[in-house]
């Protein structure tokens, strides 16, 4: 089965079908949208087991070209202090529902296990890269930190603001923990051999192989362990889900 091929026929009728109710059919086509998405995101949890493996390549295989998404060279202040000076004031703070709060350099970054993976990255506009990251598990930071039982999900806080603008709103995005403890779910300080680019989120990013690209959040200054993110953004789990994406994003 098609499952985003599916979706997205079904929300399409139901649209349809509610467009001339005018602001109570918006409504109910949004609530209707939701309902495909949760039925859509337990279906494949049912169906998929929790350690189902991306698929990988070999290094012949990695795309010579990779189209860099979103933001590409943010402008916030504190993002172009830290740039200015190779990220060596860089601090990723993990916090939230956590016993012990972390906040660690790319030197403490690049001490721990390190994991090297090429994937395919999969973009809500159609077009598809391959490449090779290596870093550090995010299981392994929320060990560390140590998640208390309420703990639901994961939001990643980011430097860039797509508007790039100083006081823009700055991007962010949240996964549960089923995809936050996936053995193939890191943060990634390099790409292909070397340093992580700036348009590629440096100087740390998710990779989260089983979501398309907008859940790959780029430029991550701050993991906060949350119950819930309805009191974040705009209360969706997303900067783009705030927009009408999908919060869950599988593929």
């Amino acid at each position: 089965m098609n499952r985003r091929r599916w979706l997205i026929g079904a929300v399409g009728v139901a649209t349809t079908m509610l467009t001339a109710c005018g602001r109570v059919g918006a409504d109910l086509s949004e609530q209707a949208r939701r309902m495909s998405e949760g039925l859509t995101r337990r279906m494949q949890r049912l169906i998929v087991p929790r350690d189902a493996l991306a698929p990988t390549y070999s290094r012949a295989e990695i795309s010579p070209d990779f189209r860099p998404n979103g933001s590409v060279d943010p402008a916030a202040s504190d993002y172009l202090a830290l740039k200015a000076d190779g990220f060596a004031g860089y601090r990723l703070v993990v916090d939230g529902l956590v016993d012990r709060p972390l906040s660690l350099s790319l030197a403490d970054l690049r001490a721990r296990p390190a994991q090297t993976q090429i994937t395919k990255h999969d973009c809500v506009e159609g077009w598809t890269s391959i490449a090779e990251w290596t870093g550090v598990r995010l299981e392994a930071l929320l060990d560390e930190a140590g998640l208390k039982p309420d703990a639901k999900y994961v939001v990643f806080h980011c430097f860039d603001a797509l508007d790039q603008q100083e006081d823009g709103e700055r991007y962010y995005e949240s996964i549960d923990m089923i995809d936050a403890r996936h053995p193939q779910t890191i943060l990634a300080y390099a790409m292909n051999g070397e340093t992580l680019p700036v348009p590629h989120g440096a100087p740390l990013r998710l990779r989260v192989e089983r979501q398309l690209g907008y859940k790959h959040a780029k430029y991550i200054r701050r993991i906060e362990a949350v119950d819930s993110f309805a009191d974040i953004g705009g209360g969706k789990g997303g900067y783009w889900e705030d927009r009408g994406y999908e919060w869950y994003a599988g593929i």
